[in-house]
């Protein structure tokens, strides 16, 4: 693996066929012949939180599948303030548009020390006409985030500010095999969530005062699920 910081040039070829999350990314169910296509580097590398994987508007070269970590999809509105809507976690695919020969619709920025696979277009285009698994993979990421999409639009952006956080909360800790979570700052939750910086602020200073939020280390809380569950609901 290949830890660089972002002016560091990227290095190295990723081994997909020996990958321990092959399962669950975009190349889950190929086999040895299916990796013949690939003459271009697929290189797997590490980047620290702030970092870009690309800005809105760059020339769509390459699918981006998130590893670990947590990569927030940013637009910016006419009065140069910024929503990010949507939220990237593990085994996530970032730059979906590039397959239609389309610009970056978002600057895909890392909200944590992040691992990624970058995959070249062209590699993922060959594979895709040669076989129907891939294809159908493809899909299925393409109505995922259409999914998640939709659900930041119902789930996030209605209800009260206690409601839209608790919810984002549930959503940063679904799947894991514990209620911890890593907080990000204010500014990106308010952006996330249509809410001010300083309403977000009160509404995670009140959930700790309650005890929806325990902390455990520096920006790392525990997560009261069954109450956040009840106030979410409303």
């Amino acid at each position: 693996m290949n830890t660089l910081t972002p002016s560091e040039a990227w290095h190295g070829k990723a081994d997909c066929q020996t990958c321990a999350l092959r399962d669950s990314v975009l190349f889950s169910g190929l086999g040895e012949k299916d990796f013949e296509c690939i003459h271009s580097p697929i290189d797997i590398f590490l980047l620290p939180a702030g970092a870009l994987l690309y800005r809105s508007g760059d020339e769509g070269r390459y699918l981006y599948t998130i590893r670990r970590g947590l990569v927030k999809l940013v637009q910016y509105l006419p009065d140069g303030s910024q929503r990010i809507v949507r939220l990237l976690k593990g085994t996530d695919v970032a730059g979906l548009e590039a397959l239609l020969d389309q610009r970056y619709q978002h600057d895909a920025v890392l909200l944590q020390t992040t691992e990624v696979c970058r995959l070249p277009v062209d590699v993922i285009r060959c594979m895709d006409r040669e076989n129907p698994t891939l294809h159908r993979e493809l899909m299925s990421r393409w109505q995922r985030a259409l999914t998640e999409a939709d659900a930041w639009l119902t789930e996030l952006s209605t209800g009260s500010a206690r409601q839209r956080v608790a919810r984002l909360l549930l959503r940063l800790v679904h799947d894991r095999e514990n209620s911890q979570c890593e907080l990000f700052s204010r500014e990106d939750m308010g952006a996330m969530l249509g809410l001010t910086t300083e309403t977000a602020s009160r509404t995670i200073a009140d959930f700790k005062r309650r005890g929806l939020l325990a902390k455990t280390a520096p920006n790392q809380y525990r997560c009261n699920i069954p109450e956040l569950e009840t106030l979410a609901e409303g």
